[in-house]
Parts: structure tokens; C-alpha cells; sequence
């Protein structure tokens, strides 16, 4: 192995998922809401005609125009479709990887970033938030000049924090920046603002979206827009049918009737705040969010918490190990009952 793997891989390792069979799951940042019961035979009637036999459309033109339309999306606007942002991430470190330029984010941010920048080959460079978890602009700017990055990716709202940047912190960045500047929208469902208007006012501009937070984390779609000349450059990178047939047509299927989907988003923003109150009434640090999750400091406390919440059987989401968030843990916003048993069975274990 060591002959033939590159060193970054052989010292990486897999992408973890904790086993979640029988708990109440609030560690993924999913929608926890299932396809109401009043679809289901529709959407399964509209799979009736897929041509499972026959490769999907690699490029389906009507499916990426009601993204761009469901999305905000300039009409001029090229797009590029993932299997989930993941790959998307991957196709974009993947096309700078020969630049001999890092990637550039900011500390804490979304892990693929740095994940998929290591395996690369790329350096990885962060600029660290501050205590409240805010963007400190001009320390990013300084570090964005004196190295010079292939990439900036800026998660908007920041995983795991739940902030916005500001969007004029955003712009400066956009003229500052060397290179490209993909803005991840991953929480765009929940955070009632977006950058996609600003598509084009920027040549390096890019926006990253995934329907995963949406309810739809199932079916692996996200969508990478921005000016056509890069999008028909990083398409070379997508390997030949990478969105299946079943995936294209759900997703079209779940666009038709969006306004479920973003009715599930409201009711998780009125629990998130429902929660982050109750936090705070228990004395607990809690950082507002604009995302389906909440971060919450537990100082010395956050690894037993973490396990006794597991032991309720309740999954959260623990940084054991991390330098900034070792103290730190994030749960994700579940139905009401779920945040409920989670805030009992925390309350409990204070």
C-alpha cells in the first residue's frame, strides 16, 4: 500500500457517520420530516415511467431550470449538478489541486472543506472567528493576500455556528479575493437570506447549494451556479452520469411542491427558537442561528453530556478532540417531540 497511495491518503481517514438504528437522530443537520403521507402516491406514480434500463440525462436542462428557478438564480447564470455538495466540493478542489495554491476558509467551518483539500494534496489554511463566532474581516483579508488561495469557501450560515457573515464582509471578499469565492448555502432553507442576487456582479463568484437540509438529504442533489466560463470548465471534471434517474425525477417532483418543504422549514425555525430559548433557561452559552441547528457550550461537561444523551438514546453531534469546540456540542433541530426528549433528557443530566 505504502508503494502505490499517495501519503495524504494513507493518512486521512474515512468520513465517520455514528450508527443511528433506534435513536432520536439530531446529529446530521437533516429535515426530520418524511414526505407527508398525502404525496407519497404521487411521487411514486411519478417514478412509474423511469427508464431504469437506459443511463440518466447527464445534463437534464429542465430539472437544472426549476433549480435555478426554485434557487434564486440569475437566468444567466451557468449550474452544475452534484451528487449532493460533497462531489461538487471535490470537483472544485480537483480542478485548482495543479495551482500549487491552498484553499482558504474560515475556523470553524464545514470539515469537507479541509477533508477534501488534504486528500488533494492542497494545503489548508483558516482563519479563526472570534469568541462570538464572527468574522473577523480583516484578519481574513490579511490572510487572504499573504497566501494567496486557489479557493475561498465561506459557509453561509457557518457550520457549525449557525451565523451569517456579513453580506458586506462577503463583498469585500469577492473583490479581494485571488481566485474563486464559493459562498455554501447548505442552510439557505432556514436562514431567510441569500447571495444569489449578487451571481455576476463578480467573475470569481460561486454559489453552492444542496436540497439535502430541505428534506431531501436522501436523494444526494446539490447545485453548484456562477458565471458560465467557470462552470463549463469545472464540468469536465463530473464524471458521466453522476445523478441517477431516480434522483432527478424525485427531486422534480419534490419542486412541484416546494411550498411543503418550505412550510417544514418554518416550523423548524419556530422549534430552533423554541429550543435555543429553553437553552437558555437552563444558564446553558447557546449562539443564535439562522441554520436548523443550535451550537451550545457545556465547559468540562460536553463529553458526559454528550454520552449521557446517548445512553437516553439520543444522538447529537460531539467535537471531542477539537481545539476551539472540545466544550462544544451541536444539536439539530428535530420535530417537537424529539426536542423535547432532548431537552428533558439534558435537563436531566445537568
Amino acid at each position: 500500500q505504502e508503494r502505490l497511495l499517495r501519503p495524504t491518503v494513507l493518512a486521512s481517514r474515512a468520513y465517520a457517520v455514528a450508527p443511528s438504528d433506534g435513536f432520536i437522530k439530531l446529529d446530521a443537520m437533516e429535515n426530520p420530516y418524511a414526505l407527508p403521507a398525502s404525496l407519497r402516491s404521487a411521487w411514486l406514480a411519478a417514478l412509474q415511467d423511469a427508464d431504469l434500463h437506459r443511463y440518466p440525462s447527464p445534463r437534464p436542462e429542465a430539472l437544472m431550470r426549476a433549480l435555478a428557478e426554485h434557487g434564486g438564480i440569475p437566468p444567466e447564470m451557468g449550474m452544475l449538478l452534484g451528487n449532493g455538495s460533497d462531489e461538487l466540493i471535490q470537483i472544485l478542489i480537483s480542478a485548482v489541486a495543479g495551482a500549487g495554491r491552498p484553499v482558504l476558509a474560515v475556523e470553524p467551518s464545514f470539515v469537507m472543506y479541509r477533508i477534501i483539500a488534504e486528500q488533494q494534496g492542497l494545503a489548508y489554511h483558516s482563519v479563526a472567528l472570534d469568541a462570538d463566532f464572527q468574522l473577523d474581516l480583516s484578519a481574513f483579508l490579511a490572510e487572504m493576500e499573504r497566501c494567496q488561495p486557489a479557493i475561498v469557501f465561506l459557509d453561509w450560515p457557518n457550520n457549525p455556528s449557525g451565523q451569517m457573515h456579513p453580506v458586506a464582509s462577503l463583498e469585500a471578499i469577492c473583490a479581494a479575493a485571488p481566485g474563486l469565492v464559493v459562498v455554501d448555502e447548505a442552510y439557505h432553507a432556514f436562514s431567510a437570506d441569500s447571495f444569489a442576487g449578487h451571481l455576476g456582479r463578480w467573475p470569481n463568484l460561486l454559489l453552492l447549494r444542496t436540497l439535502s437540509k430541505e428534506g431531501l438529504a436522501g436523494l444526494r442533489l446539490g447545485f453548484l451556479a456562477g458565471p458560465p466560463a467557470w462552470i463549463d470548465e469545472l464540468d469536465k471534471l463530473r464524471l458521466p452520469y453522476n445523478i441517477n434517474i431516480l434522483t432527478q425525477k424525485s427531486v422534480a417532483f419534490a419542486l412541484r411542491h416546494a411550498a411543503v418543504f418550505a412550510e417544514q422549514a418554518q416550523e423548524i425555525c419556530a422549534e430552533r427558537e423554541f429550543v435555543y430559548e429553553r437553552l437558555r433557561a437552563l444558564g446553558i452559552q447557546v449562539w443564535p442561528s439562522r441554520a436548523n441547528f443550535l451550537l451550545f457550550a457545556l465547559p468540562g461537561r460536553a463529553n458526559a453530556v454528550h454520552a449521557g444523551l446517548k445512553e437516553a438514546g439520543i444522538l447529537i453531534k460531539a467535537f471531542t478532540g477539537h481545539p476551539r469546540l472540545g466544550d462544544h456540542l451541536r444539536v439539530s433541530i428535530g420535530t417537537p417531540p424529539e426536542n423535547r426528549a432532548f431537552l428533558a433528557a439534558l435537563e436531566e443530566l445537568l
